[in-house]
């Protein structure tokens, strides 16, 4: 069997990606995007058809007088939505579709957004159960989603990187958290000025192991989606985590190659580990985000990324406006 294969049988594999030909390809349970991916999927030929009927909506939406700079702003409000209600048609299960990252410290400005991408994918018919909302990991983004939690709106918390996030989410009740393994590696190898690290030591594999066990022990419900891999054997090394969201790129070997794939997380093995509650307050997360360097740089980073993703995806709606409204040639 492949590894692929194998890994399906103990853990839901989800496409990270904006690519619905990919998703098409793979058969994945679930699918996430995030800015870049729908930047990058957007500015694809075989998906212009999506942006111009986005483009046209927004049109047809407001003023006839409205300048085109305006319409681009409201086409980019529904782009991710779009997106997320073709790749629905797809996958069986759930699409992750992300808040303005810009309101990523902004608790009532997430609130906002989140409610209204539920009420745009009911709109068109779309259940609340399939769609999660992603939330960067900051203090104000994880009240937010404890707050749309309880209206029954599904959150997935992304650009997670510490233990102190990972508890404050579990805490919150919230769905799903994303921990970034490979983000986590780039930051180590850059500190260290290693070239590597075993499988089994990768920093971003024992960051995700260590927040699984927490959970498992402690019997939260909020699910672990180990995301934004560098290799194949970051994947294998959590074979067995409830969700992993793979790339393509990454997906495609592990379809091809065969051999023997064990389980590395058990929840049954959780149970009888030594692990020390933690209490979490803001204080509390404060100070341990303020201890963790690399959490508190990445988190940052992360979200400066995907602010700098969705500037570009705001120009391209704008770009490809101007070419439509240019006359057609003779």
């Amino acid at each position: 069997m492949s590894l692929l294969s194998q890994l399906k049988e103990m853990t839901v594999v989800v496409a990270d990606t904006g690519d619905i030909g990919a998703i098409e390809e793979f058969k994945p349970q679930d699918t996430t995007t995030n800015p870049s991916l729908i930047t990058a999927a957007a500015g694809l030929p075989q998906y212009q058809s999506i942006v111009d009927e986005t483009l046209q909506q927004a049109r047809d939406k407001m003023d006839k007088d409205a300048v085109d700079k305006d319409v681009a702003m409201e086409a980019f409000k529904h782009l991710a939505v779009a997106f997320g209600k073709r790749i629905l048609e797809i996958v069986p299960g759930r699409v992750s579709t992300e808040v303005d990252a810009r309101l990523s410290y902004d608790t009532e400005g997430t609130l906002a957004s989140a409610r209204d991408l539920i009420a745009e994918y009911e709109e068109a018919g779309v259940s609340r159960d399939r769609i999660l909302i992603k939330i960067a990991s900051t203090w104000e983004g994880i009240k937010a989603a404890e707050i749309l939690e309880q209206e029954g709106i599904h959150c997935n918390l992304t650009l997670l990187f510490g233990l102190h996030q990972a508890v404050a989410c579990a805490e919150a009740n919230v769905t799903l958290i994303s921990p970034f393994v490979g983000r986590i590696l780039d930051w180590y190898k850059k500190d260290s000025g290693r070239d590597s690290y075993p499988p089994s030591e990768d920093p971003g594999v024992q960051s995700v192991t260590e927040i699984y066990n927490y959970y498992k022990k402690f019997g939260y419900k909020t699910e672990i989606m180990g995301a934004s891999f560098r290799n194949i054997d970051e994947i294998k090394e959590l074979a067995g985590c409830d969700l992993l969201t793979i790339s393509p790129k990454l997906l495609e070997p592990l379809a091809e190659t065969d051999g023997e794939l064990p389980r590395k997380l058990c929840p049954e093995n959780a149970k009888d580990l030594d692990i020390e509650k933690l209490s979490m307050d803001k204080e509390i997360f404060d100070k341990m985000h303020a201890a963790d360097r690399m959490a508190n740089e990445k988190l940052s980073e992360g979200i400066e990324g995907f602010t700098k993703a969705l500037e570009e995806l705001e120009q391209l709606l704008a770009d490809r406006l101007t070419q439509l409204n240019q006359p057609a040639a003779v």
